[in-house]
């Protein structure tokens, strides 16, 4: 099995594990992979993340070309957004994950850090979240807020949408969002129980120790 073939089959078991776990559901959502040439995998417009061919995952080329496959998600303005921004950036997942969603509603949360620190693993693996104002789906807005952070975040929220992580491959993606989402929930279980967050001096530990991104 080839390098993009073995890309293309993990892309599709994620993308599926994500669906069946209910982490995104019915046609929502997307992901995209960097191919070892410099171009990208992208799964279908209107597809559903639980039953992906992956013979029919969009491809494109180092240059940006739509070169196989079906018609791309139309959120390719946030993925390209991503990849351009952070050079790093091997893999990228959005999905519209019911806790985070919810969390992205509530109107007394922090724009520049969505999520309290109730725990070192939303801090290790996702740094502080940026919550970005509303788009409608698929806008060119959406990718413009994203460049307009300058590569500084690894995680954004799209008010009333969904979630979007950039990792350095599929895996490492993956696991951040789930991770996203799961924080999303702890906030909402404890919010207005005033729970014990981390303090600012072991928050600074996680930063130092784990070399996170926390500007």
């Amino acid at each position: 099995m080839s390098e993009e073939s073995r890309l293309r089959e993990e892309m599709c078991s994620l993308a599926a594990s994500l669906h069946s776990r209910g982490l995104t559901h019915g046609a929502t959502g997307n992901v995209s992979a960097r191919t070892s040439d410099g171009g990208l995998l992208v799964t279908p417009t209107g597809s559903t993340l639980g039953t992906l061919d992956p013979a029919r995952l969009s491809r494109f080329d180092a240059a940006g070309r739509h070169v196989d496959g079906d018609k791309p998600t139309k959120e390719m303005p946030l993925h390209e957004a991503f990849y351009e921004t952070r050079s790093k950036a091997g893999a990228i997942v959005h999905l519209h994950s019911t806790h985070s969603v919810a969390w992205s509603l509530l109107p007394d949360v922090d724009p520049d850090n969505l999520f309290p620190p109730l725990t070192a693993y939303s801090i290790m693996q996702l740094g502080k979240v940026k919550l970005l104002p509303y788009f409608i789906p698929g806008d060119v807005a959406i990718g413009e807020a994203i460049r307009g952070l300058a590569g500084k975040r690894s995680a954004v929220m799209l008010a009333n949408h969904g979630p979007v992580v950039a990792g350095k491959d599929l895996r490492a993606a993956g696991q951040a969002i789930e991770e996203l989402e799961e924080t999303a929930r702890l906030a909402l279980l404890t919010r207005g129980l005033s729970p014990r967050l981390l303090t600012p001096e072991q928050i600074d530990q996680v930063v130092t120790k784990f070399d996170v991104e926390w500007s």
